[in-house]
């Protein structure tokens, strides 16, 4: 069974299976399109070309009704319910055949990817939490799949956590907005682990009151009411506000917590799937809860897994079957078949030793290989690469991805290595969970309060990046690198040499290697100065 999938809107997507399996998956974001893009005709062309047949089912993924449209209510289901009987069937006409048409909500894609995507065996019985922008509820899934709601714990927790930063921005327009903004609540998390006080002042707990009051909507207007405090407009630099950060975001997980631990069995799996699932500390908590036999949150938690998720809703729809094989390698390849300026650069047929040597001698590099990630977290197919010691390299980092230097830095690290390095134990594959950095030599990935949000690697997971981070342990004793997303600022991963090749100039990259090829920035002053030294393995492959 084929089975073509789209989530038009915020975080578009289109999925494709086959017979199970998980052929594509097509971010709008990618390929440096804003963060957050909807479907384009772009999008449509490329998973067209990754089609070998006429799909048998055509799925879209519910939403918000449009106003204008007076037929949306009947054409897609819309973003809430958890029945099957919320589902839209009918049939669609596609390139000249008849195919079957299917629509199921937006919560339910949600918990169908988390349930598909697990390694969870069909018939197992678990919870699930989704928790996003707009809802945040506890289910239970039943041996058959049906979807019982739990409990609506809290409206909003991304946006009330994301508005919080807001709150604190005079950049962000209060009066003019309507909801908080997507990359805020990235930031806070980065934020709230500057935290050293857990316990709030009665100012503190009257604005934890209005942010975390039971309304459906909470308008960044009604941030009004708050003026006259003290972190109103305050900058996000404060001190005091980043130590309120820290209890705002333990407020809001210890909500959720205390209704599982009281009215929840002990020892179920637990599904964790929502944009609130991309926030490492608290899965983090989760997992180290004692509350459940195990946790599993997909690379996909936020909405670009919604194609994923209706994909797989309309299989078990007309299979029975909700589970897929997929690999989190499951984008496009890498477009070089444009222009560039190749005098700029030093080509070279590399190694890993070579490879290695450069990010020992704190080259920061590009890393292109194969197929781009699905989910917005960058996992060594779309990297860029460098050496994990010095707090300089974590500055340089920021700066060449013009961001906050209070934002971490991520490290890729050896599976077999994690539990020396960070005290972790599993296996950590999609970047998911911050573990205690047990080490003061890896200055580059450790946050302020100790922690680094790790991603383990093997020789299955990812074979190249496995590879350079050997031949990186053999010269510098640690199979570690840093490990940060190939992207420009509030766009998605570049997937394109042109794209690469500008932004290697522009934001002072060292150079960038695709599929063992590299490309090294001739002016770069770090790339001459390894250069210049006698044993480099780069100028000797140069010169035979």
């Amino acid at each position: 069974m084929k089975i073509l999938s789209f989530n038009p809107g915020h975080d578009g997507s289109l999925a494709y299976l086959e017979d199970g399996h998980l052929i594509a998956s097509i971010e709008s974001e990618k390929n440096s399109r804003y963060r957050y893009s909807p479907v384009s005709i772009p999008d449509a062309f490329s998973i067209l070309g990754e089609l070998k047949d006429i799909p048998d089912i055509l799925c879209r993924g519910g939403w918000w009704p449009a106003e204008t449209e007076m037929h949306e209510q009947s054409f897609h289901a819309g973003y809430h319910g958890i029945s099957s009987a919320d589902i839209i069937l009918g049939k669609q006409r596609f390139f000249r055949k008849t195919i079957n048409y299917f629509s199921s909500s937006h919560e339910r894609s949600h918990l169908l990817c988390a349930f598909g995507m697990s390694n969870l065996p069909k018939g197992t019985p678990c919870y699930a939490l989704l928790w996003e922008g707009v809802i945040g509820s506890f289910y239970h899934i039943d041996a058959k799949l049906n979807i019982i709601k739990l409990a609506d714990v809290m409206p909003e927790p991304g946006h009330r956590y994301a508005l919080l930063y807001g709150i604190a921005d005079p950049s962000f327009d209060k009066k003019a907005a309507e909801f908080s903004r997507f990359s805020d609540a990235g930031k806070l998390m980065a934020l709230a682990s500057f935290s050293k006080r857990k316990t709030p002042t009665d100012e503190e707990n009257k604005i934890i009151d209005f942010l975390l009051q039971d309304c459906h909507h909470l308008k960044p207007k009604d941030c009004e009411t708050l003026r006259d405090y003290s972190y109103y407009n305050v900058g996000v630099d404060d001190t005091e506000f980043r130590n309120f950060a820290g209890i705002v975001s333990d407020r809001i997980f210890g909500r959720f917590y205390n209704y599982a631990k009281t009215k929840m069995q002990r020892d179920m799996p637990l599904l964790i799937v929502g944009g609130c699932g991309l926030n490492c500390d608290w899965n983090t908590k989760w997992r180290e809860s004692n509350l459940f036999s195990e946790v599993f949150v997909p690379p996909v938690a936020n909405d670009s897994g919604s194609a994923i998720g209706t994909a797989i809703d309309a299989q078990f729809h007309f299979t029975g079957d909700p589970k897929i094989n997929w690999s989190v390698y499951s984008g496009l390849e890498f477009e070089t078949y444009n222009s560039y300026d190749k005098s700029l650069f030093d080509e070279y047929e590399t190694t890993f030793p070579m490879i290695s040597e450069m990010l020992a001698s704190k080259l920061i590099i590009g890393w292109v290989n194969g197929k781009y990630e699905i989910g917005p977290r960058a996992l060594g197919n779309r990297s860029i690469l460098a050496s994990p010691f010095d707090e300089s390299t974590r500055v340089r980092l920021n700066e060449i991805k013009q961001r906050e230097q209070y934002r971490p830095i991520a490290p890729v690290c050896l599976e077999e290595e994690a539990v020396k390095w960070f005290n972790c134990n599993h296996a950590s594959p999609y970047m998911l969970y911050t573990k205690i950095v047990s080490t003061d030599k890896l200055k580059a990935v450790t946050h302020v309060n100790g922690t680094a949000r790790i991603q383990t690697v093997t020789i299955d997971s990812n074979f190249q990046l496995y590879q350079l981070l050997v031949e990186f342990k053999k010269q510098t004793g640690y199979g570690i690198l840093c490990n940060t997303s190939l992207n420009f600022n509030g766009r998605g991963f570049i997937n394109n040499i042109v794209d690469l090749s500008k932004y290697t100039l522009e934001h002072k990259l060292d150079g960038f290697v695709i599929n063992g090829r590299c490309y090294m920035l001739k002016k770069s002053k770090y790339y001459n100065a390894y250069l210049s030294k006698p044993n480099s393995i780069t100028l000797r492959a140069a010169n035979r």
